[in-house]
């Protein structure tokens, strides 16, 4: 069980202003992982994604959302205990998204018994664009949080 990796999988696309800030995220925690944690990119494709998924010990995943909260509003929401709120909005702007992976990988019986996800609140998704400062910021410290999940002994 322990040989079993942890997964970081910072979704988004890249150049598409705050919708990479998942791939940000990663981008930030790979010096940092401790023995064990894996860190992938993801486009946000259901069955990448599910494949990813499977086989972890643990996963934690980031992606942009749009709620209505202010941009560079932070979730850490407990996947492993059941669907993602409704009221969260689409945590993706790659078609079926997290939440459609994650429920197709509970149904399959390989998701992961522990598994977060962080959605950050986006304010732009213009092709060429950077994150605005709020998500920079919000991915700063998506990237502690997530060590600090990393460093407990149940993940």
């Amino acid at each position: 069980m322990t040989g079993r990796p942890v997964r970081v999988i910072g979704l988004g696309a890249p150049l598409r202003g705050d919708d990479a800030v998942g791939r940000e995220v990663a981008r930030r925690l790979r010096a940092h992982a401790p023995p064990g944690v894996e860190i992938h990119d993801s486009d946000g494709e259901t069955a990448a994604l599910v494949e990813l998924l499977e086989g972890a010990r643990a996963a934690i995943l980031v992606d942009a959302c749009r709620s209505g909260a202010a941009p560079g509003a932070l979730r850490r929401l407990d996947a492993a205990a059941g669907p993602l709120p409704a009221g969260l909005g689409a945590v993706s702007t790659h078609g079926l998204g997290p939440a459609e992976a994650i429920e197709l990988a509970r149904a399959l019986g390989v998701l992961p018994p522990r598994c977060l996800v962080y959605a950050i609140e986006a304010a732009r998704f213009d092709p060429g664009a950077p994150l605005t400062p709020a998500v920079a910021l919000a991915a700063e410290r998506a990237a502690e949080r997530i060590l600090e999940d990393l460093a407990l002994p149940h993940v």
